[in-house]
């Protein structure tokens, strides 16, 4: 099922996640692909197509996401919702390595968000290494 999403809230969507997917802060132009507007609550689970229920993703956050809205907490084994990107602030729940590397949980919706999201796949881990020898990584993001 696909929504119809103006140009105009488009535009306000991009500058409100500065062209970076919301869940794993890739910036979209250190890539070879289009972001996504993605529905953080699923229109399956009738979730709207407004500016307080988007956020852009990378496609691999996106496929990984699918409909979900729970995960499974990797330390406690408990289900907890996914990280909203409109409604909590990324740095409650995550933050980088040392090295910016990899993404840290520091909550159970940032351990189950990025297991469910396979946030550090050692691809990815791997382009971020390149990305931080080039003075391009992590992003900028208010």
């Amino acid at each position: 099922m696909s929504a119809y999403i103006s140009s105009a809230l488009q535009r306000q969507i991009r500058d409100r996640f500065a062209n970076c997917c919301a869940y794993c802060r890739t910036a979209e132009a250190l890539t070879v692909t289009t972001f996504e507007f993605e529905h953080i609550v699923p229109l399956s689970a009738d979730g709207t197509t407004d500016f307080e229920n988007l956020c852009l993703a990378c496609p691999t956050c996106n496929r990984h996401k699918a409909n979900r809205q729970t995960a499974i907490d990797p330390e406690s084994q408990a289900v907890a919702p996914l990280f909203h990107p409109q409604q909590q602030s990324w740095s409650d729940h995550f933050a980088w390595n040392a090295d910016t590397t990899e993404i840290i949980g520091l909550t159970a919706i940032g351990r189950a968000t990025v297991a469910m999201l396979k946030m550090n796949r050692p691809q990815m881990s791997r382009v971020r290494r390149m990305w931080v020898k080039l003075g391009e990584h992590p992003p900028e993001i208010g």
